[in-house]
């Protein structure tokens, strides 16, 4: 398998790296089990000041990590600055609070005492997509490592550089050997580590059917799985909106990072008496946005990051259109070097077309007009996904009411969807299963023990 580092920008191939072979990868793990019971019994104290010293390496080593992510992957370097922050901040509120998300619950029974202890499972293998090539990595590895596990990476094969220097700042900061390994290792290879008796559970971020077939492997070896997958979530748009502060926030939501987010907003349902106003404002802003050089300060939206994921964009960008579609501007791959696609904005888009039942995991934003509130809430439902939706009214009330009819994992009044370290994060339906970040996170892989002392 081929492990490489290009720039998105250019095209340019910058290193390749050796895939694992697996007398090397019975290495690892024969080391990262001898180092995950050590850990298992390490204390709170012992976990949390590993965690701060990986903070400050975060915080020390900001700027070439940033441009790490930048030159691997192709997301801007200010967008890339603040998800090595946001690495730092979860090392930081986890070293803190983890104890006592973690501590022994008394419970009233018959008994002379009885309680809920939370355990260490073992290993969890942490398989990582490559669109937030830090982040999607350190919120499952921050929470597994104070609950006293230890970690496998298998990282996207188009990000080992970031793989690398993960693991490196875990060693830069006195972790030790094996805590976290990093695994340059084939998909048949990573088949083989769900079934290893060594490994107790897997965390995996990425796509919906990928998750489908982790899923059923991890289930027919018994491990415990934690899926986040893809999402089409919807940002609605209500009478009484604040127009201004929602296209500022809907150019985020569905432009940052190239509109390579699970939880980008990517079916924009609005209202008849503000569509129209809507819709211009959207194109005018979206003729605005700079592509270039992801590091350089002028550039307002960055290169996809490989060719075949520009590629897959543009084919359902056109397959909406000859579905009925309206191409109101962009839509197409633009030449030269780099994996750029022009920012895009599609209306009269309709249940049953490309742009509205599947993901489209690129620049590509598709305005839906609804009749009112109850339609907007039908058609944000209209989807095999779950992950995230957002509701912009002044009527906060209502909002809210309307927020917990619609089925997903993360809810927002007048902001766009995000991950917060404090608040359970995760999706239904096909979104995935499980959660990360929160309490709920960090005791996904746990054991949750009863004790009953009679």
């Amino acid at each position: 398998m081929n492990f490489e580092t290009r720039n998105p920008a250019t095209g340019e191939l910058l290193e390749q790296f050796d895939q694992l072979t697996d007398v090397q990868l019975e290495q690892r793990l024969n080391q990262a089990e001898t180092t995950a019971h050590a850990w298992a019994a390490s204390s709170f104290d012992e976990r949390s000041q590993l965690l701060k010293a990986v903070a400050t390496e975060l915080h020390q080593q900001r700027q070439s990590l940033a441009e790490t992510i930048s030159l691997e992957m192709g997301k801007l370097l200010s967008e890339a600055l603040g998800e090595v922050d946001k690495c730092a901040l979860a090392c930081s509120y986890y070293a803190e609070h983890s104890a006592e998300m973690l501590q022994d619950e008394l419970v009233e029974t018959p008994a002379r005492r009885s309680l809920i202890s939370y355990q260490p499972l073992g290993i969890v293998l942490a398989i990582m997509p490559w669109n937030f090539p830090l982040w999607q990595v350190f919120r499952c590895l921050v929470p597994a490592l104070m609950a006293g596990n230890g970690v496998l990476l298998k990282h996207a094969p188009n990000v080992p550089r970031c793989a690398k220097a993960i693991e490196q700042i875990l060693r830069d900061a006195g972790a030790p050997e094996g805590l976290v390994t990093d695994l340059t290792i084939s998909v048949e290879q990573t088949g083989q580590v769900i079934a290893d008796h060594r490994v107790q559970g897997v965390a995996f971020t990425g796509s919906e059917g990928a998750g489908r077939q982790i899923a059923a492997l991890a289930g027919q070896h018994l491990k415990k799985v934690v899926l986040e997958l893809g999402g089409s979530d919807p940002f609605i748009i209500l009478d009484d909106a604040d127009l201004e502060k929602a296209m500022d926030a809907a150019m985020r939501a569905r432009f940052a990072n190239a509109g390579q987010i699970c939880i980008a907003a990517k079916r924009f349902l609005v209202v008849p008496s503000r569509i129209e106003e809507f819709t211009a404002m959207m194109v005018e802003r979206v003729n605005k946005l700079r592509q270039g050089d992801p590091m350089q300060a002028e550039t307002t939206i960055a290169p996809m990051a490989r060719a075949d994921l520009r590629d897959k964009v543009q084919q359902q960008v056109q397959a909406s259109l000859d579905e009925g579609a309206q191409l109101l501007t962009g839509g197409e791959n633009l030449p030269g070097d780099g994996y750029y696609f022009a920012p895009t904005v599609l209306n009269n888009v309709k249940l049953g077309m490309t742009a509205y039942n599947e993901e489209i995991f690129g620049p590509v934003a598709a305005i839906i007009a609804v009749r009112d509130e109850a339609d907007a809430v039908a058609q944000a439902n209209a989807t095999r996904f779950g992950l995230g939706a957002s509701i912009w009214t002044e009527d906060l009330e209502k909002g809210e009411a309307m927020l917990r009819q619609i089925d997903v994992g993360n809810a927002f009044l007048n902001a766009q969807v995000a991950s917060d370290i404090r608040m359970p994060f995760g999706g239904v339906k096909a979104s995935g299963l499980g959660r990360e970040l929160g309490i709920s996170g960090i005791r996904e892989f746990c054991n949750t023990k009863s004790i009953w002392v009679a």
